[in-house]
This record gives C-alpha cells, structure tokens and sequence, in this order.
C-alpha cells in the first residue's frame, strides 16, 4: 500500500497543503474547526509526517521529552497522555529516567541535554523542583512544562489540579457522612500535592470546627508499603480513627488490605478513601472511594504546550497555570461510621 501522503490528507480535507503542514506543526491561525477536521482526516488515513525531513525544514526535532523520578500509575496515565497527543501531531516521545539521588546528578543532566535532540521536556513530580535539572534545562535553552510543581511557579508553563480543593472536598464527603476522627496519611514532603492535600484536609476539619489530632495526620511517599505503616500506627492508637484519606489509591489500598489483615470490615468498621483513582481501585471489593485525577488529559496538555511552541524558560517570565477539574468517586469503601 502506498504511504498516504500531504496531499492525501489536504485533498479529502478540503484544505491547502499548508493548511495541513500548519495543523500538523500546531502552529496558530488556523480556525478550529478547520483544525479538527485536518486532525481527524490524518487520524482516519493514519497519516504520519516523516519526521526526518520536517527536521531538515526547520530548526525543530519533533521530539517530546518526558522525565520522571519513579515509576508509579500517576506517571504511567500522563506519559499515556503525552503519548496520545504526540502521536495526533506527528511527533515521538523521549522517555527519561532521572535519579535524583545519584551523587552525579549535575554531570547526568549535562550528558541528557547534550545528547538529547528535543523541543521542550515534560518534568513530573519530584523532577519538577530539582535545582540541578531545572538549571541543566535552562542552561541548555530546552523549555520545559511542569506537572504540579512546588518551587519557582513564575518561570514557566505548568499543568496541575486544585490539590488543596479536592482534598477538602474527599475530607468533606468523610465529615458529611459523620466521621468526627478521620486519619491522613501524607505523600512524601517534597512533594508539593502531599503538602496542598494536607492543608485541604485541615481546612475541611477547621469548616467544621475540628482541630485535627497529631497523632492521626501520619508520614507516607506514595508508595504500598507506607500505606500498610501508616494504616498500623492509625489503627493500634487507643483511639483508632474511624475513616483514613490515603494521599493517594497506592496507600489507600494498603491501607484495606492492613483492615483485612487486623479483622476489620471496610466501610463496616473502617472507611477508606484515596486520590488519583488510578484502574484498581475501581476492581477491588469494596471499590475505593477516590478523588479521580485527569492524569492522561494532563500530560497530552503539557506535550501541547511544547508543540504549540509555548514552552518557556525561566527568562520568558510567569504563567498562568493550567488547571483541571477533579471528580469525586464515591464507591463502596466509604459509608457512615457505626
């Protein structure tokens, strides 16, 4: 089969060959609905510049970068998301493991750039905040998008959600439903969504009066086994709490399976609820009552942002934040105390 070409794409477009290129390049001036269209013909005729010789047109690589520190579900979704948005603007995804905790860190990121042909790099949490990439990046004069960053929000584009909202909202739902001792475990403290969940939870008891106790706000990173720590702490106190909001479904959903192990029912005895609503946590029994965060949505807008051009650097000054809306999931974890 012949490979579909420009012109395939134009001629059942009904549109220029331009008119394509310039869709295809996310350049601006060109009406929406004439760039679905274009979008959506190269989709149905699985049209794909050939990236080596767009490259040799322009100064650009057609190259995405995506960093991040961990493996975790959180990352999976967004790079998901970046995937699916280069794909649509015929551009490829550079995936880059960073370890934050090497000793040569600064000559690693030196290595990354000068080997690395790209148009901007996607940073996700804790990448985000790291002083030694973010100056490699600068350094090297590659844009960069944040994801949820806790430092230095002026210099440059960021996606994020309402952290400190939705954890207020996921506290609320426990208060709502007559939970007077509720217990948090905290992501990791560099972190900047485990500290903004925190303050949401807070602010949701003050609403009602609350004043939260030391000893059920407990230490976590995102990660399984602290969830099972911080779940046997929570539940040995002489005053066990009778909910715990897990910062995120990982620990939430260790948090049911310590419940299990000690003898207790969720929500009979216990009421879990977590953030992300990453697949599992709609597969368990009881589903988990979670907070549901546009992770693949996020991570096609910041690769949108880098092909769109609009990728800044610290000298191009603040900007304004991309926000998405989370969804509460009430499932069955969570149900008024006995």
């Amino acid at each position: 089969m012949a490979s579909v070409t420009i012109t395939d794409v134009a001629r059942r477009a009904g549109v220029s060959m331009k008119t394509v290129s310039r869709v295809m390049n996310a350049e601006p001036h060109v009406r929406q609905e004439v760039r679905e269209k274009v979008l959506h013909v190269a989709r149905e005729l699985r049209y794909r510049p050939k990236v080596s010789a767009r490259s040799l047109a322009g100064a650009r690589s057609y190259q995405v970068g995506f960093a991040l520190n961990v493996v975790s579900p959180y990352a999976m979704h967004a790079q998901l998301g970046a995937l699916r948005a280069c794909h649509d603007r015929g551009f490829h995804l550079v995936v880059e493991p960073i370890d934050l905790s090497s000793p040569d860190l600064a000559s690693d990121m030196e290595a990354l750039v000068n080997g690395l042909a790209i148009d901007g790099m996607i940073l996700l949490p804790p990448v985000c905040d790291d002083a030694v990439v973010l100056g490699a990046l600068d350094e090297a004069g590659i844009p960069c998008v944040r994801l949820a960053p806790a430092t230095a929000r002026e210099r440059g584009p960021i996606v994020e959600v309402d952290d400190e909202g939705a954890a207020r909202i996921i506290t609320d739902h426990l208060l709502d439903l007559g939970h007077r001792r509720i217990g948090l475990i905290q992501g990791p403290p560099n972190h900047a969504a485990s500290v903004r969940r925190l303050e949401g939870f807070r602010k949701a008891l003050a609403g009602r009066g609350l004043q939260p106790d030391p000893a059920l706000i407990q230490p976590g990173t995102f990660y399984y086994r602290t969830g099972l720590e911080g779940a046997e702490r929570l539940l040995a106190l002489p005053d066990p709490p009778t909910a715990i909001f897990a910062s995120n479904d990982e620990m939430a959903l260790a948090v049911m399976a310590k419940a299990q192990a000690l003898g207790l029912r969720v929500p009979e005895d216990l009421s879990v609820a977590g953030f992300d609503d990453i697949a599992s946590a709609g597969m368990i029994w009881p589903g988990l009552t979670t907070m549901r965060q546009p992770m693949a949505d996020m991570g096609a807008a910041a690769a949108e942002i880098i092909i769109s051009r609009s990728g800044k650097t610290s000298a191009d000054g603040p900007a304004a934040p991309l926000r998405f809306d989370c969804e509460l999931v009430v499932r069955g974890s969570t149900a008024p105390p006995r």
